[in-house]
């Protein structure tokens, strides 16, 4: 059954809100100010989930999705609407967090960090099945709201050598004799290297290997094979270190990583930000400070090469051990420590056990840093710098800072790093 109603705004997803009869409908593809007729495929009490059928009046900010699989596909959300109104909603929504969540306002609102809008994934996980009902191997990203994989020959937000290379790799694993037995493609993109990992859950045979290296040396591409966990993954052809990089040249740094390590998914983007986020830490020669949630060392080691000495907790070992590495390689291994620590099973002591930092910068993961920042001593570091990619929990953790620390939100704004999603980073400055 459909439905007609204006749209109000726009939800934390992306979607259009509206009300009918004082019952909520979310609606997918709905734009604020619109009036759409639409169909609900989720039927709750008090809300709707719903799809647009028809566009009556639009929107004078929506586009003609560049995607031919927009709307099918679930990688991206937001192709319907402009790019800069996307930056707004995402500004609106770390806005809104912050003051309904955290009941905090920030003094400042940062310029949005930016980047392209297409061809800027150097990062994803592709998903393969055989599909008979669809002409054999999908290689993708699953449908929107579907663990079913996309059928999909091109992806507007992946490098456009990336792209090209869909239909083909669909060739390519619908003549492995594991075809049935390879799930999973990952993408990692370094400075110098196009690397795909194979999960792999049968060993190659000896065609199989032959079609692959005939593949990597037709279209430049590193094959990686991964038998089990993200640590089994092990170059296989071309001859390979296994290591690929991107560098940071505004502070002379080259960034090792392997291909199943975390790093950001939008290398243009994470350049600004690191340069961002230092320009707001500021550190200075002499200093001690903390990058809590390092990483491989992002920010540590431009941190660093500022001068000032960085102590990096990370939780996983094997990020400790590269940002130990990067240390090396980049000559700043004299004013760099990486320590392994659970930083969501941290408590004072802990804390107090690390000594004084004159600054701190925190990018903690999607559950923020609770733990983190009700620990903080009471002559904890006059300059926070919150990295954050949830403003939820940005929010939440923001409140501790400002109403148990005493600190001040004294600037925020959005990172556009997933153009077309509503996925909303930010970056938040706390003083005292």
């Amino acid at each position: 059954m459909t439905g007609t109603l204006q749209v109000e705004a726009l939800d934390q997803e992306g979607r259009g809100i509206g009300h009918v009869d004082g019952k909520v409908i979310f609606i997918e593809g709905a734009l604020t100010g619109e009036t759409v007729t639409y169909v609900p495929y989720r039927r709750k009490p008090n809300y709707e989930l719903a799809k647009v059928e028809t566009v009556i009046t639009a929107s004078p900010e929506r586009v003609t999705p560049r995607c031919a699989y927009f709307g099918i596909c679930g990688g991206c959300s937001m192709q319907h609407l402009d790019a800069r109104t996307q930056v707004a909603a995402k500004q609106r929504v770390l806005e809104d967090n912050l003051a309904h969540i955290g009941k905090v306002r920030a003094g400042v609102i940062l310029p949005a960090i930016v980047g392209v809008p297409w061809g800027y994934r150097y990062r994803a996980r592709l998903s393969v099945r055989d599909v008979a009902k669809k002409g054999g191997i999908l290689v993708g990203f699953h449908e929107k709201r579907s663990s079913y994989v996309a059928d999909m020959q091109s992806c507007e937000v992946l490098p456009p050598r990336i792209s090209e290379l869909l239909p083909l790799l669909r060739e390519l694993v619908e003549g492995l004799s594991i075809r049935q037995r390879l799930p999973q493609i990952e993408l990692a993109i370094g400075a110098d290297v196009d690397a795909l990992v194979l999960r792999i859950l049968e060993p190659l045979s000896d065609a199989d290997g032959a079609r692959l290296r005939a593949f990597a040396d037709l279209h430049h591409v590193q094959f990686f094979l991964q038998t089990a966990g993200p640590e089994t993954a092990l170059p296989f052809y071309p001859p390979h270190s296994g290591l690929l990089h991107y560098l940071l040249r505004e502070f002379d740094l080259k960034i090792f990583f392997l291909p199943t390590e975390f790093t950001q998914v939008n290398h243009a983007v994470n350049t600004v930000l690191v340069r961002r986020a230092i320009g707001l830490l500021q550190p200075q020669p002499g200093e001690r400070i903390a990058d809590l949630f390092c990483g491989l060392g992002n920010f540590s080691l431009a941190i660093a090469r500022c001068g000032a000495d960085v102590f990096g907790i990370e939780g996983d070992r094997r990020l400790v051990e590269r940002a130990r590495a990067n240390a090396v390689v980049n000559g700043l291994a004299e004013r760099s420590r990486f320590d392994k620590q659970d930083l969501f099973k941290i408590d004072a002591a802990m804390v107090a056990s690390w000594g004084h930092f004159d600054r701190m910068l925190i990018d903690p993961p999607r559950d923020g840093a609770m733990e983190l920042v009700k620990s903080l001593p009471a002559d904890g570091p006059r300059r926070i710098v919150y990295v954050s990619c949830n403003p939820a929990t940005l929010a939440r953790d923001a409140e501790v800072l400002v109403n148990v620390h005493g600190y001040t939100l004294s600037a925020a704004g959005v990172v556009n790093m997933f153009p077309h999603t509503a996925h909303v980073e930010s970056i938040a400055v706390f003083d005292r």
